[in-house]
């Protein structure tokens, strides 16, 4: 692939993404605002103004591919407005992608595609969706993804990649939210921490989407990790440490954290309150349920393996907080 759009450059991922693709191909990058010019510039890709809202298929410049990664991924939303980015958005850039002849389109999608609050144990690409969900994200991305999915064709191959908490250098989300809950003295453990996560380097992610921009069977969904899991009460304190604080607090039973959660939303959506609770259903479950994921269909068919593993780019982390 020579020329690539972008979607989502503003965040850690699409931006980690773009950054990488732009060393060696003509990227370009949609942007809301003229405040996220200079940022997409910065990474080396030209701005394309432009929202998920109103793209059409003539805002597109011509480009052999689209990476698809904006998303609404707030904890908290109308359903309105998350099916409106989601879901909509990714039915408007699919458009704007065939629009300007594009032959393939990877669709950043989750392995919350197949999550209601249960248990993932082991699971490859052959679980199926779930009937239902209480999560707005986990239903919105799913049914984003089976559009995409369906929209594979000859001459427009269409996939989606899963990775699974993602982390890394330049992460917006999860450890600044770790950082001001332990400044807090707000952050507790649910269920002593001992749930098992599979989880995803961002430069692993950045190669796997290298691999699936060339390789890979259109109509197909991969998950990408790191390898071997590890428990959130080994992950956390590290991931913390290496960036340069210390993660500490009591343990709060999951069933007492679910109930607690499910009473604060409720209130919260009597009062139309727009900011999240400060508990939510999504990260009781998140933080209590096993998520074990196995890629061997992307080391099969997108001759994927990390490029990093946990151990190192935590340490690789350290020395960077070490050094800063």
């Amino acid at each position: 692939m020579s020329a690539v759009f972008v979607t989502g450059a503003s965040g850690f991922i699409g931006g980690a993404i773009t950054r990488d693709l732009a060393r060696d191909h003509t990227v370009w990058a949609l942007s809301r605002r003229e405040a996220s010019d200079a940022g997409i510039r910065a990474l080396g890709a030209e701005p394309v103004r432009g929202s998920l809202e109103n793209l059409a298929p003539g805002d597109l410049p011509d480009c052999d591919a689209v990476v698809h990664c904006a998303a609404h991924v707030a904890p908290w939303g109308t359903r309105e407005e998350v099916f409106r980015i989601n879901v909509g958005g990714t039915e408007r850039v699919l458009a704007a992608a065939r629009g300007a002849g594009a032959r393939r389109f990877v669709q950043m999608s989750t392995e919350a595609v197949l999550w209601r609050g249960q248990h993932l144990r082991d699971v490859d690409e052959t679980c199926p969706y779930p009937a239902r969900t209480p999560f707005l994200y986990s239903e919105s991305k799913a049914q984003a993804e089976r559009r995409v999915l369906a929209a594979n064709a000859p001459g427009f191959a269409t996939l989606a990649l899963r990775p699974r908490f993602v982390w890394g250098p330049g992460d917006t989300t999860l450890v600044p939210e770790l950082r001001a809950m332990a400044e807090r003295g707000a952050f507790a453990w649910i269920g002593g921490g001992q749930a098992t996560t599979s989880t995803t380097h961002i430069a692993n992610l950045v190669h796997g989407t290298r691999l699936a921009l060339e390789k890979g069977r259109g109509g197909e969904a991969y998950f990408l990790t790191d390898g071997e899991p590890i428990r959130f009460r080994e992950l956390l304190p590290r991931l913390a440490e290496a960036n340069g604080f210390t993660l500490a607090g009591p343990s709060i039973p999951a069933p007492l954290a679910r109930g607690a959660a499910f009473a604060l939303e409720t209130l919260w959506r009597a009062v139309g309150a727009r900011s999240a609770p400060p508990l939510t259903r999504h990260a009781v479950a998140l933080m209590c349920c096993d998520c074990t994921l196995d890629d061997r269909k992307a080391q099969r068919e997108l001759g994927y393996a990390p490029v990093i593993t946990l151990s190192e780019g935590l340490a690789a982390l350290g020395s960077e907080a070490a050094s800063g």
